[in-house]
């Protein structure tokens, strides 16, 4: 998927999400590995409220893969230190 395609689907039907989703795209994306990447793009494919509740710590991705994209997306939202 091209990065303007990436960029749609990053729109999500929650603002909350769209906060948090968008600028990693568009400061991590490209620097992802290709696994990384590609867990990103199944990451989109999830539901709204599921990736809602993975970022606030709600729950957990029962996908492994999806897991992995998830920690990384919350440790760039909220660094520790």
């Amino acid at each position: 998927m091209d990065i303007n395609r990436l960029k749609w689907a990053t729109r999500r039907g929650m603002l909350e999400l769209d906060l948090v989703l968008l600028p990693f795209l568009e400061n991590c994306f490209e620097s992802l590995s290709d696994d990384d990447q590609i867990r990103f793009e199944k990451l989109l494919t999830c539901q709204d409220p599921d990736i809602f509740d993975w970022f606030m710590g709600k729950a957990v991705p029962s996908d492994p893969e999806v897991k992995i994209i998830v920690d990384k997306i919350n440790q760039y939202s909220r660094p520790e230190g």
